[in-house]
């Protein structure tokens, strides 16, 4: 049986300018996690080979340009995606790009959402966590999804350290002892999930209804939650279910998150056309990623969707 071909769209790299500016690098992760987001070249494609992953989609590690203020992050996002359009450029059978965006300013990131997209055949963006302490759902930053949904292309939401205020309510005393506490041990779930429901509640979907959102590790939790969130908003959200706005609009990935029952669950809420492999490299090292795949509890159709047909179909690829 012939190798089923096989993207990830949550794979990482760090910018050389971001890192000497003093952008802070998480390194919890796997080791060598610093030289493997510092290379876009060779043992990025031999550790792809090793475990049959044929294309990655690269967008910036955490917490990318979202803590960057307005006057520097424009001019800053430009250089930085113009440097990731030359390493897809060096490998363009093997890479694609999601942009960087300067969400400080968010016309100026629209701007150049559209000029990486149109310009640059870029597939869409990257943000991650905040920017100035704001979940991206505040109607100032409307006007990147407005673009988005014109551009026809996805959001990809991505977690970061929560806010030091969640931080100080919600996890000292834990932390110091348990730092992955705040990352994917709970923090980055409840911070993006919390992103996914504010944006369903803001209404930025009935402002732009053609927009479409990524949100990776399992969709955060929030198919498995699906049923008790639009219970609970019944009252309010008479006229169309948090469910249905969710399944319309969010396409979820594997990210670092390689569970059968995770899996199952959510395509029972969602479909098998919602769901995208990803391995989330660095952070996750690709072998547990790809030996998944073996055991996958799907058929050859809904397995081919998973690895390749979603986001050729979603990405334009």
């Amino acid at each position: 049986m012939a190798k089923p071909y096989i993207i990830a769209l949550e794979e990482h790299y760090l910018d050389p300018e971001l890192k000497q500016l003093g952008g802070r690098v998480d390194r919890i992760g796997p080791p060598g996690l610093i030289e493997r987001l510092d290379d876009l070249g060779a043992q990025r494609l031999r550790e792809m080979d090793e475990s049959g992953i044929d294309f990655q989609v690269l967008s910036h590690s955490i917490p990318g340009l979202q803590n960057v203020d307005a006057a520097a992050a424009v001019p800053l996002a430009r250089r930085v995606n113009d440097r990731l359009d030359a390493a897809v450029r060096a490998h363009p059978t093997r890479f694609a790009a999601f942009a960087a965006l300067p969400t400080a300013d968010p016309r100026g990131a629209a701007d150049e959402l559209e000029r990486t997209v149109t310009k640059l055949g870029f597939k869409g963006a990257m943000i991650n966590g905040m920017t100035d302490g704001l979940f991206h759902d505040d109607e100032r930053f409307w006007p990147i999804y407005e673009r988005a949904a014109a551009l026809d292309v996805p959001i990809y939401i991505h977690p970061a350290i929560p806010h030091p205020a969640v931080v100080e309510a919600y996890y000292k005393g834990y932390v110091e002892k348990h730092p992955g506490l705040l990352r994917a041990g709970w923090g980055f779930n409840v911070e993006t999930a919390t992103q996914g429901i504010r944006s369903v509640l803001s209404g930025v979907f009935d402002a732009h209804p053609g927009l479409k959102i990524i949100l990776g590790h399992m969709g955060e939790g929030l198919p498995f939650y699906l049923w008790r969130i639009s219970y609970g908003l019944r009252a309010s959200m008479s006229e169309k279910t948090f469910r249905e706005v969710f399944c319309r609009h969010f396409w979820i990935t594997t990210s670092g998150f390689f569970s059968d029952p995770a899996l199952v669950c959510c395509m029972m809420e969602m479909g098998i056309d919602r769901i995208l492999f990803s391995v989330d490299y660095p952070f996750m090292d690709n072998p547990p990623g790809a030996k998944w795949l073996e055991t996958l509890p799907l058929g050859a159709e809904d397995t081919e969707k998973l690895l390749n047909g979603n986001a050729k179909r979603l990405l334009k690829l």
